[in-house]
């Protein structure tokens, strides 16, 4: 038997060989577009129209306004309220950023703000709110993350619309920033604060 009839042409071998790394390119492509293009910040919740979780979690040490320890998370505190809820932490670069809008926010009476503090030490957060001052009517230490995945964080910062009877109506991943705050948070609010008035 001669070599010749049992070895593959060689157009064939050269097919046979380019056609897996065709393959991974048209994979790496579909993906990039697929998933590189996306705006994290549109991820869905499974949690809209649900009850927020009903985990209480105790407040931030040390952290006092007008000479009172302020609260820490109590799931009765949603009832009757709209409440924007923001998971942070002092040494999340993006939560800096949005500090100075929370504080802003915080001088609409018609709802109330709350905080998570998300795997923080208690000094660093102190430090935090002492330096962009304290937004939060409440602030939950949540020190091993538990909290926040029954809320469905995806990481720091989040923020989440809370209606009167306790139900999660919207959630915005990332930082809040003077765009989204006008064209996305704030119409949220006033459609949270509309319902039920």
């Amino acid at each position: 038997m001669s070599q010749q009839s049992t070895s593959v042409p060689p157009q064939r071998r050269t097919v046979l060989m380019v056609l897996p790394l065709i393959a991974f390119i048209g994979l790496a492509v579909l993906f990039w577009f697929r998933l590189g293009s996306g705006d994290i910040s549109r991820i869905p919740s499974a949690l809209i129209g649900r009850p927020a979780p009903q985990t209480a979690l105790p407040p931030l040490e040390g952290l006092q306004d007008n000479g009172a320890q302020v609260p820490g998370l109590d799931p009765a505190a949603f009832k009757g309220k709209v409440s924007l809820v923001n998971v942070w932490a002092s040494w999340c670069v993006p939560c800096h950023d949005e500090a100075p809008l929370l504080t802003e926010l915080a001088k609409d009476k018609r709802f109330q703000l709350v905080g998570i503090n998300y795997k923080d030490a208690a000094d660093n957060a102190r430090r935090f709110l002492g330096r962009y001052g304290n937004p939060f009517g409440h602030v939950g230490v949540d020190a091993n993350g538990r909290a926040s995945i029954e809320w469905g964080v995806y990481g720091v910062p989040e923020t989440f619309v809370v209606g009167r009877e306790g139900t999660i109506l919207y959630k915005l991943v990332g930082p809040i920033t003077p765009d989204n705050l006008q064209k996305v948070l704030l119409p949220q609010m006033e459609k949270a604060l509309k319902a039920g008035s």
